[in-house]
């Protein structure tokens, strides 16, 4: 009987190619949103570009691009259901529209995955996006983050998620 080959510990783990797809979606997502660029133009660009490769001296990590691009272009399809979701969780006085576009794009992108991709945990979600807020925000973004991103989850029904914590 043959013996399963090891995993290669060099290799990229799968959850970490997600999390850089994530990563890569909310740069993507803030760039369409900044400079009016076409989601075909922008998926070519990251595809060909961004995703796992080095770039003016940075390391991006090897990303899922299948993930990626699921993402990006679900925010995109689903953005009439995604702004109104997170507008309703945000602090009143303050609409999608008032705040940072980084932080919009996070917000679309984790609110996507919380609305339409129901096989991830929606605790994977919201860590995963509090820790991209992370990467770009060293102030108390980070918690806002997770705090909208909680009233997403219990709105849409997440709040009884088996991978959310209780």
């Amino acid at each position: 009987m043959a013996q399963p080959k090891p995993r290669d510990p060099a290799a990229p783990k799968s959850a970490n190619q997600r999390g850089a797809a994530r990563l890569a979606a909310v740069q993507a997502l803030y760039q369409m949103d900044v400079g009016r660029q076409s989601l075909e133009d922008t998926l070519s660009q990251f595809s060909a570009v961004h995703l796992g490769r080095e770039i003016e001296g940075e390391e991006y990590l090897p990303a899922d691009a299948d993930f990626f691009r699921q993402i990006v272009s679900g925010v995109i399809k689903s953005q009439l259901e995604i702004d109104p979701a997170v507008d309703a969780a945000l602090v009143e006085g303050w609409p999608m529209g008032r705040i940072d576009a980084t932080l919009r794009a996070i917000l679309r992108a984790a609110t996507f995955e919380l609305l339409r991709r129901r096989d991830i945990p929606s605790r994977v979600v919201i860590t995963e996006y509090v820790d991209v807020a992370k990467a770009f925000y060293q102030d108390d973004a980070a918690k806002m983050v997770n705090g909208v991103l909680d009233q997403v989850a219990r709105a849409a029904g997440r709040d009884n998620d088996p991978g959310k914590a209780r």
